[in-house]
């Protein structure tokens, strides 16, 4: 009895040591996507950062698949020691679980929050050749026929078809959604005329609205761009309370010691304070949003119920 009071006596002082000495190594930072996206590169500029502020390397590993599914579930059967981390995307954890018929992981119960990094604003798109220079235009435009205006969107269930269909919905317009294997493959065809209008990421979108091959009209967002300050947003042009922004984050497997998550928040609000930092994500359309993990945690469970109704309300299952 002594003896196995000793052992869990010094199980819990070993724990302890482990907490007080993270990290002892380097931390792997999964995101569930392919290289070369906003996500993506996000998850590589704040990695870069706060491996410097902690003193050992955070990694960033691509495991893609399944809108995200894969990944996120990897990290949800992860041992929750602090060392491997997820790259929080508003499609994978607060999308994906309403429109697909099946996930491999709970948002809520299979992980914990670190804190969110920022929001990804996204802006509509229009090819510039079209009489479309604000919402209203696109409304008239929308109304013309009965299937309504087509609008291409990064796949099923991704964050810009939700976006399109709240909007449908709130404004009353129709709205088809055309899926493409990625948001940049729809910009280019509202560039060269195939298709009327997407929904893009700011950084998607920028190289063709400086190029004049594409026509922003407005921020799905609740506040303007700082990259595109010209830009309205629905709100401002009649779409009273419209707001669909796409974000980033760094969650954790559930149970990681709350020790860590404390030390991994205080070292993110630093990098996202910082002002290189704050400025490079900014050039990829993210507003940096330090905060606390308990915000980050309410904000996904707003956006669950917000997303269950848009899908209940459109019907939208995937298999």
């Amino acid at each position: 009895m002594a003896a196995a009071s000793l052992a869990v006596a010094f199980g819990g002082v070993s724990a302890v040591h482990a907490q007080a000495d993270y990290p002892s190594k380097p931390i792997r930072l999964v995101v569930p996507f392919v290289g070369g996206g906003v996500t993506d590169a996000a998850a590589r500029i704040v990695a870069e950062r706060l491996g410097q502020r902690l003193g050992k390397a955070v990694i960033v590993e691509n495991r893609p698949g399944a809108g995200g599914n894969i990944g996120t579930a990897e990290v949800a059967r992860a041992t929750p020691d602090g060392y491997t981390l997820l790259l929080a995307y508003d499609g994978t954890l607060v999308i994906n679980p309403n429109v697909y018929t099946q996930v491999p992981f709970d948002t809520l119960k299979d992980f914990t929050s670190v804190g969110k990094i920022g929001d990804a604003l996204l802006v509509i798109l229009v090819n510039p050749k079209l009489p479309i220079h604000n919402f209203a235009d696109l409304m008239a435009e929308a109304k013309k026929t009965k299937e309504g205006i087509f609008y291409g969107t990064a796949g099923n269930g991704s964050t810009p078809h939700l976006a399109g269909t709240m909007l449908s919905l709130k404004a009353g317009i129709p709205m088809n959604p055309v899926p493409y294997k990625g948001g940049s493959a729809a910009v280019v065809d509202v560039a060269g005329g195939v298709l009327p209008m997407t929904i893009s990421s700011v950084a998607g979108a920028m190289p063709f609205v400086q190029g004049k091959q594409a026509r922003p009209i407005a921020m799905t967002s609740l506040q303007r761009a700082p990259s595109m300050p010209d830009v309205p947003t629905l709100d401002e042009q009649g779409v009273k309370g419209y707001e669909f922004n796409s974000w980033v984050g760094l969650v954790a497997p559930a149970g990681t010691p709350e020790p860590i998550i404390n030390r991994l928040n205080t070292e993110l609000q630093a990098v996202l304070n910082d002002n290189e930092t704050k400025e490079r994500l900014m050039n990829l359309g993210v507003v940096t949003t330090p905060g606390k993990p308990e915000a980050f945690t309410k904000e996904m469970e707003r956006d669950l119920q917000k997303n269950k109704e848009i899908a209940q309300a459109a019907n939208l299952k995937l298999d």
